[in-house]
């Protein structure tokens, strides 16, 4: 498996998890997601997009990293920039750092996008700021998630859902049917192991990470 971690321009806390997460793959930041590079005390392998958000004194700090520069008038933006360029190198699993919140909402809603439409092609896709982390639900598989108990977490329809089964929650459900748009699948807690099956549609499951002195 070839794994990378994209650094994108959203929110990122370094935590111990996201440390384990990043271990040993492979680095590339999109535009100003190379602020993350000092954060987490890594050097990516290439740095692409049209560099018109970079903070001042980076693009001089990161002279030696490879880049690829693109215009600012283009059809995509740095992130899926990034994401080819990931699986054009081979990867096979992406964790997308910095995927939620900063200044452009409807870039972080193109991440949850990208991420369904990466797993429905067998990529692994994930999406972290640290604090939050976000995996896509592929239909017709069993997804478990080692989450401690107490652990608010929810499912986010991007359609109907069918046959949905959510067990080791407080809110169990078995094999319902989830109208689009409903707020059936939000706000549930972890408690005990964590599994959740689809049997039809597209979902993207978010947790928030317990830390230290949250229960």
């Amino acid at each position: 498996m070839s794994r990378f971690t994209l650094l994108l321009g959203g929110d990122l806390t370094r935590t111990p998890a996201l440390d384990a997460e990043i271990a040993d793959s492979r680095i590339i930041a999109a535009d100003s997601g190379m602020r993350h590079a000092a954060l987490l005390d890594v050097k990516p392998e290439l740095w692409v997009g049209d560099f018109d958000s970079v903070p001042d004194g980076f693009e001089d700090a990161y002279a030696d990293v490879a880049r690829r520069t693109f215009p600012s008038e283009k059809d995509k933006t740095d992130g899926e920039i990034a994401i080819a360029a990931a699986l054009e190198a081979g990867a096979t699993s992406l964790l997308l750092a910095g995927a939620f919140g900063g200044a452009r909402a409807d870039h972080m809603f193109l991440h949850f996008a990208q991420a369904l439409q990466l797993s429905e092609r067998g990529i692994a896709a994930k999406l972290t700021s640290g604090h939050q982390e976000g995996v896509p639900l592929v239909s017709g598989q069993r997804h478990s998630f080692a989450y401690a108990d107490g652990t608010l977490f929810s499912i986010l329809g991007f359609s109907e859902l069918s046959g949905l089964t959510v067990e080791g929650a407080k809110w169990p459900l078995d094999a319902v049917e989830v109208p689009f748009g409903s707020s059936l699948t939000l706000s549930n807690v972890v408690k005990g192991d964590l599994s959740i099956t689809l049997k039809k549609g597209r979902a993207l499951f978010m947790a928030h990470l317990l830390h230290d002195g949250e229960r």
